[in-house]
């Protein structure tokens, strides 16, 4: 079996940097912008929205503090409800709960794994039932797929409630030649250190409405009234990006593209070489779309393959290599024990959790490294196989 013994690790997507970012960062030094804002974020701001096709767009801390903001944009507060995929990141919901306001957790579907549109149906039907409809709805865009948003861009329309469209981990894929990120009235991005671009921590709020997005630089930087004194009307937060990292955030959009075809590249030769084996399925992309695949993410019939997403993991990891289970539905959460959920048929998610698996996928991983991986799995495969066949 595998031995990790003096074998370098391959993570699961670390940062990958151009080179250029000493230039912005450089520059930041050398006119002492060292503190919030700044020459760097004013550009960024205009990059990125010129890259997605948006009017505007506002630098923040954080793809959860960009949540925050267009929840509090939209005037959520204590009392209100709020739609959200339950197949994701806990920082998705996590801002709903700072606003005082009760998330409605929606299920997956199995044709991009991201919201199902019907049962955000159901979801509308019973708020109208019960006379509160809730007061935005966060679209998750998981690991680069987008969501069938034309389905449920359509819905909130009949309903008349704004979209939250969470691309943390999609920017530069597009759903029918349009952005990830710009059909709802506000989207998010997320510069992590795992993401596809990063800043080292950062995020980006965007939009059409110009007016709600100066508002948001207002809140976003503690909500300071116009006067020679510091004077506050209203609450605010500490939620700007620092002109530094605005700096690294260029260099990397220089060569998004880049960076999207390489793990394109990683995820092709993964279904390549494994997509043949029984029980092996890939995360599907849907016709019209063009997925960044940030992760490269498959589900595994135990019954068919003969082995465990678990005993993958943990055979992975002896080989010195990262991997990790699709995200666990927020409704499974324990913190969110409780919270109403809207399952597609058979609870998508839950079973995507279970059978789910990310494979190492960044952009600098070498082909070596990656036949590392894909070595690894099939040895298992086989091995497994061969121990069942002489039992």
């Amino acid at each position: 079996m595998p031995n990790s013994v003096n074998k370098s690790r391959i993570f699961l997507s670390p940062p990958h940097m151009s080179g250029n970012e000493k230039k912005y960062i450089k520059e930041a030094f050398d006119t002492n912008w060292i503190a919030p804002l700044g020459p760097n974020v004013d550009a960024f701001e205009k990059e990125i929205a010129h890259y997605a096709g948006v009017n505007e767009a506002v630098a923040v801390s954080s793809g959860t503090a960009a949540i925050h903001l267009a929840l509090s944009l939209l005037g959520v507060k204590k009392g209100d409800k709020v739609f959200c995929s339950s197949l994701t990141f806990i920082a998705s919901a996590n801002p709903i709960i700072y606003q005082g306001a009760e998330p409605v957790f929606i299920d997956s579907e199995p044709e991009t794994w991201n919201m199902s549109p019907e049962a955000l149906e159901r979801a509308f039907q019973d708020a109208v039932f019960e006379g509160t409809l809730p007061k935005a709805v966060i679209v998750v865009n998981l690991y680069g797929q987008s969501a069938k948003m034309d389905e449920i861009a359509g819905i909130c329309d009949q309903y008349q409630v704004p979209i939250i469209e969470d691309a943390a981990e999609s920017l530069g894929s597009t759903y029918k030649g349009k952005a990830s990120g710009t059909f709802g009235k506000f989207g998010i991005y997320s510069f992590n250190g795992n993401k596809i671009i990063t800043t080292s921590s950062g995020g980006m709020l965007v939009s059409n409405d110009t007016e709600a997005l100066r508002k948001a630089r207002f809140l976003a930087t503690q909500a300071r009234d116009p006067a020679p004194h510091y004077q506050h009307s209203q609450i605010g937060f500490n939620y700007r990006l620092s002109n530094i990292l605005a700096g690294v955030g260029r260099a990397q959009l220089e060569v998004l593209d880049q960076r999207i075809a390489a793990r394109r590249t990683i995820f092709k030769r993964y279904f390549d070489t494994l997509g043949h084996l029984h029980g092996f399925t890939f995360m599907p992309e849907l016709v019209g779309t063009y997925s960044n695949r940030w992760l490269s993410t498959l589900t595994i019939n135990e019954k068919a393959a003969g082995v465990s997403v678990k005993e993958l993991l943990h055979v992975l990891s002896e080989e010195n290599i990262e991997a990790r289970p699709v995200w666990k539905p927020l409704h499974l959460q324990p913190v969110f024990q409780g919270i109403k959920y809207y399952p597609h048929n058979n609870s998508v998610s839950e079973q995507l959790f279970k059978n789910g698996i990310c494979l190492p996928s960044g952009s600098n991983m070498t082909e070596e490294d990656q036949f590392r991986v894909i070595n690894c799995i099939k040895d298992t495969v086989m091995h497994k196989k061969s121990n069942q066949k002489v039992v």
